[in-house]
């Protein structure tokens, strides 16, 4: 057996995992011990049982093989007794949990960050999902953290590098590593949950629709599903390639980083659905033609018709929705008879309701939606769901849209950003909100009065954790609500994140321009904290 190495180190300041991770600069995971520092505190807490598999994989970009190799060594070395790799290194996020819970491995490293651009400047991430495929609960990320402050070494073998891109095993220091097919696993699973045959016959008749994959990871797995599987035409497919640096774009599939796909959807020529996901394939974005559906909407549209699909039917128990994510979803589920459960933001908070069975679709705002298939937010299953509805139904996206809101009204929403603020002015605009909040209740704000305003706080219904200080809400007498949260996703500053959101019932105007319909709410927001004086900002960098 390979010799244990075992390499002296001091802790780094600043490795908390955020909402989805530990992510930085490309430059700051480059220094020497950086990235070992975390990956081997992240083995010291979950303390690996002997042969116990560990998957490895990322969104395939700049800085994702030379971690992949490095993890691979020291999972060796912390007596993992088998590690399973995508092939080049490549697992989407979805995959890497399907992956998780397929070969019973104890957990995995999903090297990634996300919908954050990639190059040799820009951003690079870690994170770490348990057992059950999803990711690590506060407990075990607060556990790393501490870790972190106090390690003095990391484990290692030597060995030479693993061939990435060919499929098979080898040996390294007496654990088996084996190079997987990033795409088949999670192909064939889609297969199972979803009525191909509908689809397909759909796209027979002249179906059509385009898929951005923006140079990032779903490229492949949306090639062999939408084009190979379900006969979409070549070409259906766009930068379906992933590149190191995703080609120089921002895989967020938003209105402003997916324009081009926007602006072929609102024109004379396009497609009945368009469709795209993000660098590590854990979002959607979902326009119809002439109809943009936002996040929000969309989980609540498909939960409305999840039956439809042949792996959820008479399967529904309940729906997840974190907490900035509208309320469009909850009278869904008041009319399914099913509870609707309000989260903090993370994907790790829907882990314990899928698990118990409590809830079978997730969803939030910011273009993540899933179900208890896997135990991430999964945007190609997001587009197939959508795809499955609108065969079964021979409905498009747009008469779905108003259908839905003749039944259910209209939760009018937008959410701001202002991106890289200064940290400390971020911090002392929520300090200065959290200090109003008590004060706030009467107060009238043009139009709205607010009927009340909290600190939201979580208590888990399956452990009974408690998570305080997720995000502060105004409520208002009217029903409509502001939202503002610090976000936990990015690598510079901080981002300043403003939800909005009023009800219009079914009889009222539920087909008007977003932004009219909520300017009293973005008036309000703007007053109550004080967002130019703290930020010196007077728009916000992205409206989704």
């Amino acid at each position: 057996m390979t010799d244990i190495v075992t390499v002296p180190t001091t802790p780094f300041e600043g490795q908390a995992p955020g909402t989805s991770g530990l992510r930085k600069k490309v430059r700051v995971f480059q220094q020497p011990n950086y990235s070992e520092n975390f990956i081997q505190s992240v083995f010291d807490v979950v303390k690996p049982q002997p042969g116990a598999a560990l998957v490895i994989g990322g969104d395939g970009r700049f800085h994702n093989r030379t971690v992949i190799q490095q993890a691979i060594r020291m999972a060796a070395a912390n007596g993992y007794g088998r590690v399973l790799v995508g092939q080049g290194g490549i697992l989407s996020t979805p995959a890497a949990s399907h992956v998780i819970r397929k070969y019973g491995a104890s957990g995995g490293l999903i090297l990634s960050a996300s919908h954050n651009p990639g190059g040799p400047e820009e951003d690079f991430g870690i994170k770490y999902n348990i057992a059950n495929g999803g990711p690590a609960p506060e407990g075990v990320t607060n556990a790393i953290l501490a870790r972190t402050r106090e390690i003095a070494l990391w484990l290692t073998v030597e060995a030479a590098d693993v061939d990435l891109d060919t499929l098979g095993e080898t040996t390294i220091g007496g654990t088996t590593v084996e190079v997987i097919d990033p795409v088949s696993d999670y192909a064939d699973l889609m297969e199972e949950l979803f009525d191909f045959d509908a689809i397909r016959k759909a796209v027979g008749s002249g179906f059509t629709m385009r898929f951005d994959a923006m140079s990032a990871v779903t490229g492949p797995y949306a090639t062999e599903i939408l084009e190979n599987r379900l006969g979409f035409a070549p070409g259906t497919v766009i930068n379906g390639t992933p590149l190191e640096d995703f080609g120089g774009h921002h895989p967020d599939p938003n209105l402003i980083h997916a324009k081009d796909l926007y602006d072929v959807m609102m024109g004379p020529d396009a497609p009945d659905l368009g469709a795209a996901s993000d660098g590590d394939g854990d979002r959607n974005l979902i326009i119809g033609r002439g109809r943009f559906i936002t996040p929000s909407d969309s989980l609540a549209m498909l939960a409305a018709n999840i039956e439809i699909a042949p792996a959820y039917r008479g399967r529904l128990t309940g729906i997840a929705r974190s907490m900035p994510t509208s309320a469009a979803a909850d009278r869904v589920a008041e009319a399914l008879g099913v509870p609707c459960f309000e989260t903090p933001t993370g994907w790790k908070f829907f882990g314990n309701l899928l698990d118990a069975g409590m809830a079978t679709i997730c969803g939030e705002e910011s273009a993540g939606t899933g179900s208890d298939h896997v135990r991430e937010k999964d945007g190609l299953w997001a587009v197939l769901l959508w795809l499955n509805i609108l065969a079964v139904r021979d409905i498009g996206v747009d008469q779905l849209a108003r259908t839905h809101w003749a039944r259910f009204g209209r939760n009018y929403y937008a959410r701001h950003d202002y991106e890289a603020i200064e940290s400390d002015r971020a911090a002392g605009l929520m300090t200065e909100l959290k200090q109003r909040l008590t004060s706030l209740a009467g107060q009238q704000f043009g139009p709205l009065t607010v009927a009340r305003a909290d600190n939201f706080s979580y208590s888990d219904p399956v452990d009974q954790s408690v998570s305080e200080n997720q995000g502060i809400r105004v409520l208002f007498e009217d029903g409509s609500r502001v939202v503002f949260r610090l976000s936990g996703t990015g690598t510079q500053g901080a981002t300043l994140r403003v939800y909005l959101e009023r009800y219009e019932p079914a009889t009222g105007h539920i087909d008007q321009e977003t932004g009219a319909m909520l300017e009293h709410q973005i008036a309000a927001a703007q007053e109550i904290a004080g967002i130019t004086r703290h930020t010196g900002r007077i728009a916000p960098d992205v409206i989704t």
